[in-house]
């Protein structure tokens, strides 16, 4: 909230400002800027919930299975979006069960078996039969 108040008063026009930029950037399909997000898909509903995790500013973000449910646009959305973080230096914790996913989008990967860390892998070594061994119990 201290992002858009300044003594104690919202600033209502810089938080239509930054949601107009946050639609643009991070194109969310919307009829209208004050569309409420429960009536948006849910690619959109997530990129949303990314919008505002962006307007912190963080060092590090923390994705935890966030192309579930979501249309092939919107992974590919979310993807490019993570790219971005990347570039910008930030660092990215991605938690998936998906894969191809974290292949196509990682540096290291930490397989996880029975709540522990199983196996780290270098992506570039890594394969998803390795994946899958290490967290089926795989030693």
């Amino acid at each position: 909230m201290e992002n858009f108040s300044k003594n104690n008063f919202v600033q209502f026009k810089k938080e239509h400002d930054v949601s107009l930029k946050t639609i643009k950037d991070l194109g969310i399909k919307t009829p209208h800027e004050k569309q409420k997000v429960a009536y948006l898909s849910g690619g959109n509903q997530q990129k949303v919930a990314v919008g505002k995790w962006l307007i912190a500013d963080a060092d590090l973000y923390i994705f935890d299975e966030p192309t579930k449910g979501v249309d092939v646009g919107a992974k590919s959305d979310i993807f490019e979006l993570i790219g971005r973080l990347v570039t910008k230096g930030k660092s990215v914790i991605y938690a998936t069960c998906e894969t191809q996913e974290i292949l196509g989008i990682s540096d290291r990967i930490y397989v996880m078996y029975d709540g522990k860390i199983a196996k780290e892998l270098v992506t570039k070594d890594a394969s998803e039969d390795e994946i899958l061994f290490y967290s089926a119990g795989g030693n």
